[in-house]
């Protein structure tokens, strides 16, 4: 007798319908696949969509986060802080610009950068002469940091503040918006495929300083400008451009933006989606000897992914549940493997014990599926298959 396997269920994908495949038809059937009038829509509709002033649409978050820390002037003999937990791409932007790289450990109940051990590091820090210029504070899993005490703590230790809000966007902390830049110089998004939105890949910075956006503008495109008012040359024709700066081709694409802008039409029904199905996680695990990550008082989170703690603290405990729902065809995974213990970090000097809080959460936390168009009884599954394996 032939058994029917279920369905593999993945922790997160994306969700396509049919007014965001003809907004894309429509681009594709346009004389401007590129360099058109998508991109500075996107731009427009991301900016007023979270309270900034400026938005600047580029290929993807890691590109935002390097041009960011360019247009910040991060150099070499710099630093650069950023969580223990977190995607590489949130330290290696300083890499990019050969500044020096350093974390800062977690709460272990929400996953968050822990203002504690940042305001004791940051101490330390200002007397051996190793402050950030920039730090770099990642909103997991949807939630964001603390931000006001880090705004206030990068007042008395004189750093820029870029939100990596990859996780992040329709969240809110204290009623302003992530985004907004209330207590940042800028704040960067993703729009990868399991992202909260996706254009596919993509990645955007908003800010509310005018020189920090047409900084990164530039950086984005070649470091080109066609505009003759900007121009240091006096002496110019039509077809003139000016390549003022050594930047990058990292443009957003029209066939992209316009992918993002029927995306970002029904971002609010999302994140309500998102809210309600770990609600529903949150009913059907209490009997489980496993808890959600906590969500801070005063902060809206999108809940980007569903990360459950085990309550049995073994190592191998942990490996055999994540490997039982592999097996089950249910897409685990572990956000993060530190930062700080990958090969090339390691060889930076990085060892293991470093920021223990990050290691254990690494070793002790399971993501478990959570994406729009998974279904109830999909997340019943999902526990279930959970029980019978602890």
């Amino acid at each position: 007798m032939m058994f029917k396997k279920n369905k593999f269920l993945p922790y997160g994908r994306h969700k396509l319908t049919k007014r965001d495949i003809f907004s894309v038809i429509k681009v594709l059937q346009s004389k401007n696949l590129t360099q058109g009038n998508c991109v500075p829509l996107f731009e427009k509709l991301l900016s007023n969509k979270v309270n900034a002033t400026y938005a600047v649409a580029v290929n993807s978050a890691t590109s935002a986060l390097h041009i960011t820390c360019l247009a910040l002037d991060l150099k070499k003999n710099d630093w650069l802080w950023t969580s223990a937990n977190t995607f590489v791409a949130s330290a290696n932007c300083g890499r990019y610009c050969d500044a020096l790289v350093d974390f800062v450990d977690i709460n272990p109940k929400t996953g968050l950068m822990c203002t504690v051990a940042l305001e004791k590091k940051l101490k330390l820090a200002k007397k051996n002469g190793t402050l950030p210029k920039i730090l770099v504070a990642v909103h997991f899993s949807g939630a964001s940091c603390d931000m006001e005490k880090i705004f206030n703590l990068s007042k008395k230790y004189n750093f820029h503040i870029i939100e990596d809000a990859s996780h992040a966007l329709g969240g809110s902390y204290k009623n302003q918006k992530v985004g907004s830049c209330h207590y940042s110089i800028a704040t960067v998004f993703s729009f990868h495929p399991v992202k909260i939105i996706t254009t596919g890949e993509g990645g955007a910075v908003t800010t509310n300083n005018k020189e920090l956006a047409k900084k990164i503008s530039l950086l984005r495109s070649h470091g080109i400008t066609k505009d003759k008012f900007q121009f240091e040359s006096q002496i110019h024709d039509e077809w003139t451009y000016e390549q003022q700066a050594l930047g990058f081709n990292y443009r957003m694409s029209d066939i992209h933006a316009s992918l993002g802008i029927s995306q970002l039409n029904k971002l609010e029904k999302i994140i309500l989606d998102r809210n309600r199905k770990y609600d529903n996680y949150k009913m059907i695990l209490q009997d489980l000897p496993v808890s959600l990550l906590e969500i801070p008082k005063n902060v809206r989170s999108s809940i980007h992914l569903a990360i459950i703690k085990l309550e049995n603290k073994d190592p191998d405990f942990h490996r055999k549940i994540f490997s039982g729902l592999r097996k089950m065809n249910i897409g685990a995974q572990i956000h993060y493997s530190p930062v700080h213990l990958h090969p090339y970090y390691k060889n930076l000097g990085f060892c293991v014990g470093d920021f223990p809080e990050a290691e254990f959460h690494a070793k002790n936390s399971i993501t478990i599926p959570l994406y729009v168009g998974l279904t109830t009884r999909e997340q019943f599954r999902v526990a279930k298959s959970l029980k019978s394996l602890l």
